[in-house]
């Protein structure tokens, strides 16, 4: 291929022009401390809370309910050991967490602290093989002293868009708040708060086009959140620290415009989602004939393909498939340097050795079929390469 296609938009996007140039404002002239009460930061203020605004009515949500954070991991980890530790000082039963096996480490790291320091007991919800939990089985599970639900709206590795809102009523039910993972589903699938029912929603700039060290959690109203970080009382009290105004307006700016080619792209994206899978997978049948996509089939993220190749070693797929001109992944960026089988390929019932033929192409807004279709033929050419030197 004669150009580079990025299929790893799950891990990073490049950011946006829209983004950039809402920045630069903050990182030229209107360079003040938001929280400055001078005339230099009360305009630095005023970006701040148009980015929170903005942010605001991408997702449904009141400005004040905002809280931007460095990422999506410090909001993931906000909402976990913030709702349960709040619970805990409040002297509210606290001792039991629901979430799943294939959690971001965000959550399951949060998860893990609340259980070695607090004596909290995680609990997991069941999964199909596609990665899906039920409503009716959290309804079992939960207890009186259940403090949190925390659950991912789309997985990142697999593609998977659970049944918030199912999920979010029986939660409500119960008294018992719910966390959502949205880090992986904006400007894929509605992260509509309204719709999602949730109480706590943690989003990621970089993952829509924004910059990297910017993300916000939301919070419904009246949620009580013990702040990790001490400080100056940024945030509205629940987030201290300098405010990242240039990285709050870019976050913003992106946010708009991937929703916005949300509502009016989907559709073909999905299209595209499919037409690209079948492609690799008719081509690959002959030198991996287990070949097949993960995750589930129909409720799955519009842009992100994910395979197992059984029989493959997938680096070696990968480190080919570059060499062709496509950019892909085995899984979470986060993890990718580690040299153990993905947890939540495991816990989806994968094999060790299934689990590291894992191959995940995710595209980003701009892609179209050309493109893909060559993007298939690479890693198809790929695929054969390496299975000829088995």
């Amino acid at each position: 291929m004669s150009t580079t296609l990025d299929l790893d938009h799950a891990a990073t996007a490049p950011v946006r022009r829209s983004a950039l140039e809402a920045m630069w404002p903050a990182l030229t002239g209107v360079y003040g401390n938001p929280s400055s009460a001078h005339e230099a930061g009360r305009a630095a203020a005023a970006l701040l809370e148009d980015a929170r605004a903005r942010v605001a009515r991408a997702i449904g949500a009141r400005a004040g309910q905002v809280v931007f954070t460095s990422g999506g991991t410090e909001a993931d980890a906000l909402a976990v050991l913030g709702t349960v530790r709040a619970r805990i000082l409040a002297g509210r039963p606290a001792g039991h967490v629901l979430t799943t096996g294939i959690e971001h480490s965000a959550v399951r790291q949060s998860c893990d602290q609340l259980a070695r320091l607090h004596g909290v007991e995680v609990e997991h919800l069941a999964l199909d093989r596609d990665g899906l939990t039920s409503a009716d089985d959290l309804a079992a599970r939960l207890r009186p002293d259940t403090a949190l639900v925390s659950v991912h709206l789309a997985h990142n590795e697999v593609g998977t868009v659970q049944p918030v809102a199912e999920l979010a009523a029986v939660a409500r039910e119960a008294g018992v708040p719910l966390h959502v993972d949205a880090v992986q589903a904006a400007g894929q699938v509605s992260v509509d708060v309204t719709f999602l029912g949730a109480d706590l929603v943690a989003l990621s700039g970089h993952k829509v086009g924004g910059p990297k060290g910017v993300g916000a959690l939301w919070v419904r109203g009246g949620h009580e959140l013990e702040p990790l970080v001490p400080g100056g009382g940024q945030e509205r009290g629940r987030r201290s620290g300098t405010s990242n105004v240039a990285g709050a307006a870019g976050f913003a700016a992106a946010l708009e415009e991937a929703e916005a080619e949300r509502r009016a792209h989907a559709t073909h994206w999905t299209r595209l989602r499919d037409d690209f899978a079948a492609r690799v997978l008719d081509g690959v049948r002959g030198v991996a004939p287990g070949a097949r996509l993960t995750g589930h089939p129909e409720r799955r993220l519009p842009r992100h393909a994910s395979f197992v190749l059984p029989g493959l070693h997938g680096e070696s797929v990968l480190e080919e498939a570059a060499r062709r001109g496509v950019l892909a992944s085995a899984g979470s960026a986060c993890s990718a340097h580690s040299e153990e089988p993905s947890p939540a390929l495991l816990a989806l019932g994968l094999t060790e050795d299934e689990a590291r033929t894992a191959l995940r192409c995710t595209f980003g807004p701009e892609a179209d079929a050309a493109l893909l279709d060559a993007a298939a033929d690479a890693i198809v050419g790929a695929v054969r390469a390496v299975g000829a030197l088995r």
